[in-house]
């Protein structure tokens, strides 16, 4: 397997981007990070282990790209607006912070010399299409503006591979949880957003009939598919599912949350849907791993336990 030292976290100040930053600084690599800290924060950061270089700058700002991916050998595209609810609202915004930041990042990658690119996609490329487990065959259908920009990002990526020779990895991604995601805000996981409720004795708030399906997938797992996807030797210019590889409804993960946590009398506030926001949701993850060897290390009701054990020690629970 090819190994790397050097690499480059975009939106490594964000939930997913500072958890496998910390994992790449654990296994040795050297790290840069850069955020712009829209949606990142300092205190994720604060809470990685280990040394790393820190670039506070946007990708679409030529010198702070330019910094970012100068001297480094594998990418890991973190960076993006990831909100269904606020591309619907500001979908040019969205545009330029997943699709516009991701062609100019590539571009940069392949005139440095960056040999592997490993892009954070996401499963919303599937839409709302009924069967179910979502294989990386089907045809996509992107609901929203967030779902079709991280899909053009995916795109850019098949492309480069195959004019440019980059070594480009998509990973779609499956409703990530875990330690470090914000609860405070209404663009946050709704894990988080339930833990942060049952926690605070505040009443939960499911959009439509809580019947809609997840494959929540625990961020352990997402960090050990990226690293996977630096490592092999094939199987660019492709996408593949990154989850859990089963579904729960919304209504099913609070209970269990209920009982976890100890507050079983609580009864959760239904609102109206959500624009955008698929029915079910369920990948087949064999290709990932057959060819990427991916792993599923952790299971959803151990990643739940491990996330309210960090909410309880975290900024969120005072």
């Amino acid at each position: 397997m090819p190994e790397f030292t050097k690499c480059l976290v975009t939106g490594g100040a964000g939930f997913i981007g500072s958890n496998l930053a910390d994992e790449l600084i654990r296994q040795g690599r050297d790290v840069k990070i850069i955020d712009d800290l829209s949606t990142g924060f300092r205190e994720n950061l604060m809470e990685i282990s280990g040394q790393f270089e820190f670039i506070e700058g946007d990708l679409n700002d030529p010198k702070a790209l330019e910094e970012a991916v100068s001297d480094v050998e594998v990418v890991f595209h973190q960076a993006a607006l990831p909100s269904v609810p606020r591309s619907v609202e500001d979908p040019v915004a969205t545009h330029e912070a997943c699709a516009t930041a991701t062609l100019k990042l590539l571009t940069m990658a392949k005139d440095l010399g960056v040999r592997r690119f490993v892009y954070a996609a996401s499963s919303s490329a599937y839409g709302d299409q009924p069967v179910l487990p979502k294989v990386e065959t089907m045809a996509s259908d992107p609901l929203s503006p967030y779902a079709a920009a991280k899909l053009m990002g995916e795109h850019y990526c098949t492309v480069f591979n195959r004019i440019y020779g980059l070594e480009t990895i998509s990973l779609r991604y499956f409703n990530v949880f875990g330690p470090r995601q914000n609860p405070s805000s209404m663009y946050s996981g709704v894990i988080s957003r339930f833990i942060d409720a049952l926690m605070k004795d505040d009443t939960p708030v499911i959009y439509g009939d809580g019947e809609q399906s997840r494959d929540f997938t625990y961020i352990a797992n997402v960090v050990n598919a990226n690293i996977r996807a630096a490592e092999v030797s094939e199987g660019f210019g492709q996408s593949y599912n990154a989850a859990n590889g089963e579904r729960t409804t919304l209504n099913e993960l609070l209970e269990v949350l209920k009982k976890i946590t100890g507050k079983e009398g609580v009864q959760a506030d239904f609102q109206p849907p959500r624009k955008g926001d698929v029915l079910h949701s369920q990948a087949d993850n064999s290709k990932a791993v057959r060819t990427l060897g991916y792993e599923n290390l952790v299971g959803l009701e151990e990643g739940l336990q491990k996330t309210i054990e960090w909410w309880k020690a975290s900024r969120f629970s005072s």
